[in-house]
C-alpha cells in the first residue's frame, strides 16, 4: 500500500501555506475581546486570494474551471487553515460545490461552479436542524408545486449566512424523501435571525415560510444530502487536526523556553508525558481523518458503510481537539489565558470543532447503530 499523498495533492499543500502564511493567528478577532460577533463578514480579501491561487476550484472539474482533485485534497487545503485560524466559508462552499457537481442537474453545475472557483459565489449549509440534536433533512418541509419547490421550516446554527450568495437547505417530503435545495440568500420568504458561535463568528437561524424554489436548483438523488453531510463532517475534522497540531507545536515551543529551577519545563517528565499523550491524540486524529476522507474519495467498500469510518473520525477529532487545548492551557500556565497571546483564540475554536455536527458522544451512537446493523464478520 502507498500512503502517501499525489503530486498534485503536495502541490494544493503547498499553494495553500504560501496563501495561509500572511494570516497571523494573533490578529484574528478574539470572541474574548469583542462584544457581539467578532466580525460582520468572514475575510474577503483572503477569499479573493484563494480565488487568484485556483485553491476554490481545488476540487472542481475541468469544465468548470477547476483542477479535478479529491476531497483529500480539500482536507489538505482545510487542515492548513485551521492552523492560521483562517475565517472562510471554504468547508461549506467547497462542499456544497462538490455536491452539486456529483448530485446536481447540469444546468445547476453550470450556473454555479464556475461562478465559484472565481471566488464570485459563496455557498454555505444548513446542516444543524432546529436544535442541532436532530437530523437537518426534518427541520424543513419541501413540496412540489408544478416547476417549483416550497420550503417551509427552520434550521439553526447556520454559518455564514448572512454574508453567503446561496444556502443549501436539505429537507424532507411528505413521502419521507431528502432533497436538498440551494436558496438565494434573499429569497422571499427568508427571515435571517443573527447567532454567535462559540468562536465568535456570525451564525444564524434561518426561518422558511413558503421559499419558493426553482425545481432547476434542487437536488432530489438519492443519497446527495447523506454525502454532503460526511464530507462536511471529515472537512470538520481536518480543522480540527490542523488546529490542534498548530496548539501542541505552541506549546512545544513555549515549554521548551520557559525554564523553573535552570532548566526548561519540557524536560520534566510530567510535562512531557503529557505532550506525548497528546502527540498520539493527534496521529490517531490524523490516521481516522485520511481513511474517512479516501472512502469518500474513492469509494471504497469495507465492513463498514463510510458513515462507519467518519464517525470513528469525528470521536477522535471531537475527543482529540479538547484534549490538546485543555493540555496546553495547562503547560501555558497563566500565560495561556493572556488575551495578547494567540492560544485562548485557538481554544474557543477547537471547542466550536468539538460540537460541530455533533460532538463525540453523538458519533458514537452512530457507530454503535451502524454495528449493530452491520455485524462484522467473525470466525471462531
Amino acid at each position: 500500500m502507498d500512503f502517501t499523498f499525489t503530486e498534485e495533492q503536495r502541490a494544493a499543500v503547498e499553494a495553500a501555506k504560501a496563501v495561509f502564511a500572511g494570516v497571523a493567528p494573533d490578529a484574528v478577532p478574539s470572541p474574548a475581546l469583542t462584544p457581539g460577533a467578532v466580525a460582520d463578514d468572514f475575510d474577503r480579501p483572503l477569499w479573493a486570494k484563494l480565488a487568484a491561487s485556483d485553491l476554490l476550484g481545488l476540487v472542481l472539474d475541468a469544465e468548470y474551471g477547476g483542477a479535478g482533485l479529491d476531497p483529500i485534497a480539500l482536507c489538505l487545503v482545510l487542515r492548513e487553515s485551521a492552523r492560521v485560524l483562517a475565517r472562510l466559508p471554504l468547508l461549506e462552499t467547497s462542499a456544497v460545490a462538490l455536491a452539486v457537481q456529483r448530485y446536481g442537474r447540469a444546468e445547476l453545475a453550470r450556473e454555479v461552479l464556475p461562478a465559484v472557483g472565481r471566488g464570485e459565489l459563496v455557498l454555505t449549509v444548513a446542516a444543524n436542524g432546529r436544535t442541532g440534536h436532530d437530523g437537518a433533512e426534518l427541520a424543513v418541509t419541501a413540496r412540489r408545486n408544478g416547476d417549483h419547490w416550497l420550503l417551509d421550516g427552520a434550521q439553526t446554527g447556520v454559518p455564514w449566512a448572512q454574508t453567503c450568495d446561496r444556502v443549501a437547505v436539505p429537507a424532507h417530503t411528505a413521502d419521507g424523501h431528502t432533497v436538498l435545495a440551494l436558496v438565494p440568500r434573499t429569497q422571499q420568504g427568508i427571515t435571517l435571525a443573527d447567532q454567535i458561535s462559540t468562536s465568535g463568528e456570525r451564525f444564524a437561524t434561518l426561518a422558511l415560510d413558503t421559499v419558493r424554489v426553482d425545481a432547476a436548483s434542487v437536488i432530489d438523488a438519492d443519497g446527495a444530502w447523506e454525502w454532503l453531510r460526511t464530507l462536511l463532517t471529515t472537512g470538520t475534522c481536518a480543522l480540527a487536526l490542523g488546529l490542534g497540531e498548530a496548539v501542541l507545536a505552541m506549546t512545544a515551543q513555549y515549554t521548551g523556553k520557559r525554564e523553573q529551577f535552570g532548566h526548561p519545563v519540557a524536560t520534566f517528565q510530567a510535562v512531557a508525558v503529557q505532550a506525548a499523550d497528546r502527540y498520539i491524540d493527534l496521529r490517531a486524529m490524523e490516521v481516522t481523518l485520511w481513511q474517512a476522507a479516501w472512502r469518500i474519495s474513492t469509494g471504497a467498500q469495507s465492513a463498514l458503510p463510510v458513515a462507519g469510518d467518519v464517525a470513528v473520525a469525528k470521536i477522535w477529532a471531537s475527543e482529540g481537539v479538547r484534549r490538546v487545548v485543555q493540555t496546553a492551557q495547562h503547560l501555558h500556565g497563566g500565560f495561556g489565558a493572556d488575551t495578547d497571546y494567540a492560544l485562548h483564540r485557538y481554544h474557543a475554536w477547537a471547542k466550536q470543532l468539538e460540537l460541530s455536527l455533533g460532538p463525540a458522544a453523538a458519533h458514537e451512537e452512530t457507530l454503535g447503530d451502524l454495528l449493530a446493523a452491520h455485524p462484522l464478520n467473525q470466525t471462531v
